[in-house]
């Protein structure tokens, strides 16, 4: 197997198998081989995207100690982070929107942990919707649902979600990953556009892992998918085992578009580097409140990046960005590339 052939082979639209994305990802990240991958990478995101990357923004609804206990998040009750619960009311919720849309941000994401009240997130996302455009792309980052909240949340206004099944779910959380499987296909059967990832990746997850993770993001033509690295909370026992390094998650960003079909534009990552926009990342997301990845209450005066600050990234990797609603979670409206690949 060589490099230069599955570059070829990707590039006149042809799938990678499993066994192929392995090898491509047991390239060395600062091989010349890997640099031919980002390459490659960046050269698809580009043609189909039309060279615009995106910005999306995400806010929380709520800050709170979460029972699923995802251990590599700060929200988990088992990490001892955050002890005690706040929420935003309609008024913040609404300036953190409006700021957000004035900003240019593509799309606005309202997050939530799995356990917020579901009627109540719908109230909210009803007081942000009427005060934001009628164009502006509205997402949901919430937990599993059934289809009938499915479709609860597409008649509220929402485009679209984020919903990913992460890597070693039902292991490093107390999730069930056919349930969250199960969501995915509620989400899509709602009429819902799905934007995932293949997350969140740290150094003992495998090269088998990640490319099963890969084909299986590809699998549901999302809107995106993507790659981003595990961020360590500090002192929980997955912060232990390190992270990976930035050209790493680079060269899994670039795998990531090379496994996924063409009618997918979008490809991710986070957080916001020069190394992932070169690799083919076309999405970055700012965020202020709450951040599973964060141990500050409000992550835009920690990790969080704004709107602002995820253009100049893109720009300093030359792409240009979207202005206007995201094109990744509205391909009905646009004329989307052949979905074969």
């Amino acid at each position: 197997m060589k490099t230069h052939d599955l570059l070829k082979k990707t590039g006149s639209g042809e799938f990678l198998s499993r066994d192929e994305l392995v090898f491509l990802l047991d390239l060395p990240p600062d091989s010349s081989e890997a640099y031919m991958v980002m390459a490659e990478a960046n050269r698809i995101s580009k043609d189909v995207s039309e060279g615009k990357a995106e910005v999306h923004a995400q806010f929380a609804l709520n800050l709170a100690p979460c029972n699923c206990d995802c251990l590599f998040c700060s929200f988990a009750e088992v990490n001892g982070v955050f002890t005690a619960s706040s929420t935003l009311s309609s008024e913040e919720a609404v300036a953190y929107a409006c700021r957000f849309e004035t900003d240019g941000a593509n799309a606005l994401f309202l997050m939530s942990t799995a356990h917020y009240p579901f009627e109540h997130f719908l109230e909210i996302a009803g007081e942000v919707r009427k005060n934001l455009k009628p164009e502006t792309t509205l997402i949901a980052n919430v937990g599993d649902q059934s289809l009938k909240s499915a479709l609860r949340l597409k008649e509220a206004g929402f485009a679209g979600v984020y919903h990913a099944l992460r890597l070693r779910e039902g292991i490093d959380t107390s999730l069930d990953a056919g349930k969250r499987k199960k969501s995915i296909h509620n989400f899509l059967e709602a009429g819902l556009e799905v934007g995932t990832c293949v997350e969140p990746v740290g150094p003992e997850h495998t090269n088998k892992e990640i490319a099963d993770m890969i084909a299986f993001t590809a699998s549901f033509n999302p809107a995106y998918s993507g790659a981003a690295r595990r961020i360590p909370i500090p002192g929980t026992r997955l912060a232990a085992l390190g992270i990976i390094s930035e050209l790493r998650m680079a060269q899994i960003v670039a795998v990531t578009r090379l496994g996924m079909p063409r009618s997918v534009s979008g490809n991710c990552t986070h957080e916001p580097c020069t190394l992932g926009a070169i690799a083919g990342a076309n999405l970055f997301w700012a965020e202020v409140g709450a951040n599973p990845r964060d141990v500050q209450k409000r992550t835009e005066e920690g990790r969080g990046e704004s709107v602002t600050t995820c253009h100049s990234i893109f720009q300093e990797s030359n792409w240009d960005v979207l202005q206007g609603p995201s094109r990744f979670y509205n391909r009905s409206v646009y004329h989307a590339p052949d979905a074969g690949r």
